[in-house]
């Protein structure tokens, strides 16, 4: 679940990030993917530290 809204917020931030720049409408996809691809991996890592940490 935190992998999913890491992913999202990721993708928000990426296209806010880009409109803030002034950029293109490929330039916001572009920004929103990796922005999101990032977030995700963070997602990830807090996912499997949060389930060693419980365990």
């Amino acid at each position: 679940m935190i992998v999913i809204g890491a992913l999202l917020l990721g993708a928000l931030l990426g296209v806010r990030t880009a409109q803030k720049r002034g950029g293109s409408l490929a330039d916001k996809l572009q920004y929103g993917a990796a922005y999101a691809m990032v977030f995700a991996i963070l997602g990830l890592f807090a996912t499997i530290l949060a389930d060693r940490m419980l365990l």
